[in-house]
């Protein structure tokens, strides 16, 4: 008997909710952080390097994932990730030692980056391009909510019980929802544009090199990862800086960040995503503009957050600032399917996670921790800013290019009148 081919609204929903507790298990982390920090003994450079060693798993092996996901099955490798990430956060809550723990992280690093990587192809090929960006941006919805479950389970699983139990009971679930995708037929590579037989050729590796020949996708890439180098710090630091700069305590630290994820998360990834998908059929330079501006605008309410002395202004300001950076979620993602050839999308979401962490989150927890430790942690948190200020404008000058790019093809190939 044939597998079933599942219907696209239902595939989204699943792989949604999938990568909904991947980005739990990911941010129990910055919710057990300060009480982990003192059953172990260590620093906030060390505390810093457990991300560290997350993103080396998560990198190094995604463009692995990017080669397999354009050429097998992608089903089974999305599966092997879920369960693989998720044996490694059940673990991380029985680590002995420090190094014990490292080693489980870069385990949860290698199941996400084979999930990360293959899924929005997947998802690409069941939406065709007027429908694809507000497919992933309702894929990406689970980033700011997984990301606040993540925080509120892990605070309120740790300041009842231990941080040792947030992590098995957020890596339990994945071990069986593994298995979810399995009986079903995945779409064909291509199928939503009618180009299926575009992607029968399988890539080679001159034609992953030629990637970094591609303009507008490297402006999205370099922004991404001045935008992800903010990010990840902002992530793991958010509620260590409430809980150590405002004097707010660790559960409730957990909660206010973990709640602000949700609303801010879930409003700006839908405001963002489908503004950009209007915005974009009036403007072929809508989703780049749209990340351009609201990373631009967000740079002075970090920098207000980080620096007020009044508790309930710096809150207002992370509340605010996260709205703003969510704006961008969908549209990036879309443009890094949508800038490169059909039969190299795996490749490219591949490429893109290798470069911004490789250059971006890989060391922004472990440098603002070193920064922390040097001076003290508003400081050191004040580097994010500057990095959000240099993603606005290489993504700026992603939207001019793609303007003038535009006129010059209206001028190439004017309307004529009748």
């Amino acid at each position: 008997m044939n597998p079933k081919r599942l219907n696209p609204a239902w595939t989204l929903a699943i792989l949604t909710g999938l990568n909904l507790f991947n980005y739990l298990d990911r941010f129990v982390l910055s919710a057990v952080l300060p009480k982990l920090q003192a059953e172990l003994r260590i620093g906030d450079e060390p505390a810093g390097k457990i991300v560290t060693m997350f993103m080396i798993g998560y990198f190094v092996t995604s463009p692995f994932f990017g080669y397999l996901g354009d050429r097998f099955p992608r089903k089974w490798l999305i599966a092997a990730g879920i369960f693989i990430w998720s044996l490694g956060t059940v673990l991380t809550g029985f680590a002995r030692t420090f190094e014990e723990l490292l080693a489980y992280r870069v385990l949860v690093g290698v199941g996400e980056a084979s999930y990360a990587t293959i899924s929005p192809s997947l998802i690409s090929d069941n939406f065709g391009p007027e429908r694809r960006n507000n497919a992933l941006t309702i894929f990406y919805v689970a980033i700011p909510v997984g990301a606040a479950l993540g925080n509120i389970i892990g605070g309120q699983i740790a300041a009842h019980y231990t941080w040792r139990d947030a992590f098995i009971w957020a890596g339990a679930p994945g071990l069986l929802l593994a298995l979810v995708l399995l009986p079903f037929q995945e779409p064909t590579r291509g199928q939503a544009e009618g180009r299926a037989e575009e992607c029968n050729a399988k890539p080679k590796l001159r034609d992953f090199l030629n990637l970094f020949r591609l303009e507008k996708y490297l402006l999205v890439v370099l922004g991404y990862t001045a935008y992800t180098f903010a990010i990840g710090a902002f992530g793991t630091w958010g509620p260590s800086f409430l809980v150590r700069i405002h004097h707010v305590a660790v559960d409730n630290a957990g909660t206010f960040f973990g709640l602000v994820l949700v609303v801010s998360g879930l409003l700006g990834t839908l405001i963002g995503g489908f503004a950009a998908t209007a915005w974009q059929k009036r403007n072929k330079a809508g989703y780049a503009w749209t990340l351009g501006l609201s990373v631009l605008v967000a740079v002075p309410t970090v920098v207000a957050a980080f620096l007020s002395h009044q508790t309930v202004i710096s809150m207002a300001c992370l509340a605010l600032s996260m709205f703003l950076l969510f704006l961008c979620t969908g549209p990036v993602n879309t443009l890094i399917i949508e800038t490169v050839p059909l039969n190299l999308r795996s490749s490219a979401m591949a490429l893109s996670i290798f470069m911004i962490h490789l250059f971006g989150d890989m060391w922004s927890s472990q440098i603002v921790g070193h920064f922390s430790d040097v001076w003290n942690l508003r400081k050191a948190v004040l580097i994010l800013p500057v990095a959000l200020l240099i993603s606005a404008l290489l993504w700026i000058v992603l939207a001019i290019r793609t303007a003038r790019e535009r006129d010059a093809q209206a001028q190439a190939h004017p309307i004529v009148q009748a």
